[in-house]
């Protein structure tokens, strides 16, 4: 260590994993606002905060996969923080987010700008609920669209008013992997749809498999451009998190073939 540096502590590096992944791979160096935002919050210079994005990649499956080493220079701390966010997906990025709230000196809602005036007329345990509810769909959204660069998996469709942020195994049904980025797929609102109700699945080599039923309708231009046309191909690729193919396979078994 370097004179006059410090050791990074547990909720800075908590804080750095949360930044880690809202943000796209190319993006993480010292000129990114959000990297600068980090370094004011936590006293440290945006290449100190840049160094260590760096180094919780090279932990990174995906990016191993890609050939992407990142920093080499990780410590046992960030390893032990990178194992836990991993590990626990729902718990701990809630809690780094409340963390990153008080240090921002605001609440989690509005850091997440949940509007809380329609629900004004709620009270209690259900108005926390659903507050709870926004905000895990709020950071769900963004670390999901961010690992596809906002794009649609299928399309490359990257107008955001049109992207869904879907869950593998819904919502209702995997209270544990909520917030997991392996647990996300970008689609556009019409393959969202199709995705949920089983008529489209990607399969766990990450291929796109289009039910039959759309082949009853092929003479419709639409049907074949959107459906027909793209079964068969490969998704495009996310920056960093790669669908788990267990929850892949569960979505594979819904699929209507």
């Amino acid at each position: 260590m370097k004179a006059g540096q410090s050791l990074w502590t547990k909720d800075e590096s908590i804080l750095a994993v949360n930044l880690y992944c809202k943000i796209p791979f190319g993006q993480m160096h010292s000129g990114n606002a959000s990297v600068i935002e980090l370094a004011k919050i936590i006293g440290r210079t945006p290449s100190a905060v840049a160094r260590k994005l760096g180094n919780f990649a090279s932990f990174d499956p995906k990016l191993q996969a890609r050939g992407v080493k990142g920093l080499e220079n990780a410590s046992k701390l960030d390893k032990e923080v990178w194992q836990e966010y991993m590990n626990n997906w729902d718990e701990l990025f809630m809690e780094s987010e409340r963390l990153l709230a008080v240090k921002k000196g605001t609440t989690i809602e509005k850091l997440n700008n949940i509007d809380l005036d329609n629900l004004k007329a709620v009270d209690g345990l259900e108005k926390q609920r659903l507050i709870n509810t926004r905000v895990n769909q709020s950071l769900f959204r963004r670390i999901v669209l961010t690992n596809f660069n906002n794009k649609c998996c299928i399309t490359g469709i990257n107008v955001p008013q049109l992207l869904v942020a879907s869950h593998i195994l819904p919502w209702s049904k995997d209270k544990e992997n909520r917030l997991n980025p392996k647990n996300g797929l970008a689609f556009n609102a019409l393959h969202d749809k199709a995705f949920d109700t089983g008529l489209i699945t990607i399969t766990e080599d990450l291929k796109i498999k289009v039910s039959s039923n759309f082949l009853k309708h092929k003479e419709i231009y639409s049907i074949k451009q959107n459906f027909i046309d793209y079964d068969g191909k490969s998704m495009l690729t996310p920056q960093k998190f790669l669908p788990d193919a267990d929850f892949l396979k569960k979505h594979n078994d819904f699929f209507k073939i």
